[in-house]
């Protein structure tokens, strides 16, 4: 990677922060600083305070909508001498898909495809997280991730999906499966193997892919059902009971929550994995994360419910703390050399048949 790359990734928010982000205007002139929705985005990101800032930029610059990034880019493109290179710079060392495709009449309604060489191949659908209103099949995932998924002879999609509040949580898991199902109706001409298949996402992805795992009707909706999936892995997700999450959480995440999930208890119940988890279920899920204290709790619940089941659960537990660790399990995840990647490959394996 050049150094402008490495500016580019390792510092986007820091170097955007050598004067003050949240301000409306430059003194003395110049113009704002940064365009008004991508500070609120911002705020609804990271809070307010500076301090945290930095750090929680730097660790979830990816999260930000693409518009926001390039908003962010240009200002240390305009600070560094970066210039247009930036951008196609701080990209390289990720696998370019091989196709991206629609699954759906929605602009949202996209896919990224990558499929290794030789015969059908199992596939993995990666669901981006966001907090259910922003990120992007494009910049919500580690970077390692696709090309380690084909080096492991594994088809790979990430997806897009509709977002709130245009759209609702219930809409988000039905793109979940209706993505799927136009995977597994062309697996054929994709190279393909229908017959393994494994839901994985991070955060609000991993809520995702643990609802359409658990609670059938978003499958069987899309003429699938549980005997499609082979598995379910869910990266450091933590509203897998909405309302206990809802319950404990700060002023500016119970903001999202509210918008994703209303404040009817009935509904927050039906959009809770946990509620669902006393079967049927997907057969086998593994559910990982880092130490993040409600995150733990989430998990260590959900895996409980699930075991009670009799649905075979394993549980990956990771250093790391907030939103930092957060951002990390997501960024690094397919890394030789970070810990919870073993640990996925080895889960494949054994769900694969591999």
């Amino acid at each position: 990677m050049t150094k402008t790359a490495k500016v580019l990734t390792a510092l986007a928010a820091a170097a955007v922060l050598a004067s003050p982000i949240l301000a409306q205007q430059r003194r003395g002139g110049g113009g704002e600083r940064v365009a008004p929705e991508c500070r609120q985005e911002i705020i609804e990101l990271c809070g307010r305070g500076r301090g945290e800032l930095r750090t929680c930029l730097r660790d979830k610059y990816a999260e930000l909508s693409e518009g926001c990034q390039s908003a962010l880019r240009q200002r240390i493109e305009a600070r560094t001498g970066a210039g247009a290179r930036g951008e196609g710079a701080a990209r390289s060392g990720a696998l370019a898909p091989q196709q991206t495709l629609a699954y759906g009449s929605d602009p949202l309604q996209g896919l990224d495809l990558w499929v290794p060489e030789g015969k059908p191949a199992p596939l993995v659908l990666f669901v981006h997280g966001g907090g259910w209103k922003r990120g992007s099949k494009s910049n919500a995932m580690g970077r390692a991730l696709p090309g380690h998924m084909v080096e492991q002879g594994y088809a790979f999609a990430s997806i897009d999906y509709r977002l709130v509040p245009k759209n609702t949580v219930e809409e988000q898991a039905a793109d979940v499966a209706a993505a799927l199902a136009y995977l597994l109706k062309q697996a054929e001409a994709l190279g393909i193997d229908r017959s393994r298949v494994v839901l994985t996402g991070h955060s609000a992805g991993a809520h995702l892919v643990a609802l359409v795992g658990t609670d059938e009707r978003y499958l069987k909706a899309v003429g699938l059902s549980f005997a499609d999936i082979d598995g379910v892995l869910p990266n450091d997700g933590a509203a897998y009971d909405v309302p206990a999450q809802i319950e404990g959480a700060g002023p500016m995440m119970k903001e999202t929550y509210a918008q994703a999930f209303g404040t009817d208890p009935a509904r927050q119940k039906a959009l809770s994995p946990i509620a669902h988890a006393a079967g049927p279920n997907a057969p086998a899920f593994l559910l990982i994360h880092v130490q993040r204290e409600d995150g733990v709790a989430q998990n260590a619940a959900l895996a409980e419910a699930l075991k009670r089941a009799g649905t075979k659960v394993e549980v990956g537990s990771f250093a790391g703390e907030g939103l930092q660790g957060h951002a990390e399990i997501n960024r690094r995840l397919g890394e030789a050399d970070y810990p919870a990647t073993p640990v996925v490959d080895a889960w494949l394996k054994k769900v694969f048949g591999a």
